[in-house]
């Protein structure tokens, strides 16, 4: 049993109307990463790999986008670096894709002065890896950083599908106009909340006072942005419990109702809004002390998520019903809390 609260409420009214399986193979988990950057021209796979255009655009980096199965972001990275003699540093990416799904997702390799040789590379990695394959590949100036992608697209099947159809259908209806609370998917906290535990065990641990992210180690970026997410989503449901999630309130510092992403100096609200946010926060002070020694910078995070682009299909063969739904959201947002505003999800078969 976690120490740490780690389910939210929905608004009144609204919730699952049933459940689903998700994830019961790779391919019902699509993820498609949208670059669109300034001087990336990319060709694709044929034309590159039959030499009839060379890789476009100038720059020590190699854009790939990827097409992988099976394999997280971090372990292609490595992969990525360690063929091209780079190392893992030398390798950029926008954002952490899922394992157990088909992702197309774009990286960028440091290889200066190796334009000539590109086209051997990127058979190499398709050769050694059967699972994945060059859909793209431009050249830029400069690596990729973390969340500077557009948006994701998602194409999903939810297996063994209940609940009535007429429910699900209102309640998809229901999202595609009013959205959902945009709180931050459990996978963010770790198992049992293991990130948070290890958030609150690292500030404690005399240190010199870091500075921002970079005085930090990868480790505990990862537990410290844990916290501050925890924290947002404790806002959030007391807004979901308020009413008032998705209407602006005195003190909103931004043109959306917005939350806290908590940092040295705690909230950016002023008036009413930040007198919630801090009365919140205050009831977790060993969380909140967690930013005494960060000096993370406060940010803020749009309560509301909105997907676009939302289509669904409802479907049946026998005693076996299914839904197919996709969407495109911003980078930071979870396609898992879009799913679970509609039905309880099993992820029991994910590995």
């Amino acid at each position: 049993m976690s120490r740490w609260r780690l389910t939210w409420p929905w608004p009144a009214g609204s919730g699952p109307v049933g459940s689903g399986v998700l994830k019961s193979c790779a391919e019902d988990f699509q993820v498609t990463e949208i670059l669109d950057l300034e001087g990336v021209i990319a060709a694709s796979r044929t034309e590159v790999l039959t030499g009839a255009v060379p890789v476009p655009g100038q720059g020590e980096h190699l854009l790939i986008c990827l097409e992988k199965t099976g394999d997280n972001t971090a372990w292609v990275a490595g992969e990525l670096g360690r063929l091209a003699g780079c190392g893992s540093r030398g390798v950029g990416y926008c954002g952490l894709k899922d394992r157990n799904a088909v992702t197309r997702q774009w990286f960028s390799v440091q290889r200066p002065g190796q334009e000539a040789s590109d086209s051997d590379f990127l058979r190499t990695l398709e050769s050694q890896y059967d699972n994945w394959k060059v859909l793209a590949v431009s050249r830029y100036h400069r690596k990729l950083r973390s969340g500077e992608h557009q948006a994701n697209r998602f194409d999903i099947r939810l297996r063994r599908l209940t609940g009535g159809a007429e429910e699900i259908q209102q309640r998809l209806e229901e999202l595609q106009q009013d959205g959902c609370p945009n709180y931050f998917g459990l996978q963010r906290f770790g198992h049992d909340g293991d990130n948070l535990t290890q958030a609150v065990a690292r500030a404690a641990k005399p240190a010199p006072r870091r500075r921002g992210r970079r005085g930090m180690d990868k480790q505990e970026g990862l537990y410290f942005s844990a916290a501050r997410s925890w924290l947002f989503n404790e806002v959030l449901a007391e807004r979901v419990t308020r009413g008032d999630w998705n209407h602006l309130l005195n003190g909103e510092p931004a043109e959306q109702p917005t939350g806290p992403m908590w940092g040295d100096g705690g909230t950016q609200a002023t008036g009413e809004q930040g007198q919630l946010e801090r009365v919140v926060v205050g009831r977790h002070p060993e969380m909140a002390a967690v930013f005494s020694s960060t000096r993370m910078s406060p940010a803020r995070r749009p309560l509301v998520l909105q997907a676009q682009e939302l289509h669904w299909t409802v479907s049946e063969n026998g005693d076996q019903r299914w839904l197919d739904i996709s969407f495109t959201l911003l980078p930071g947002e979870y396609a898992t809390t879009l799913l679970s505003s509609v039905l309880n999800l099993d992820e029991s078969g994910c590995a």
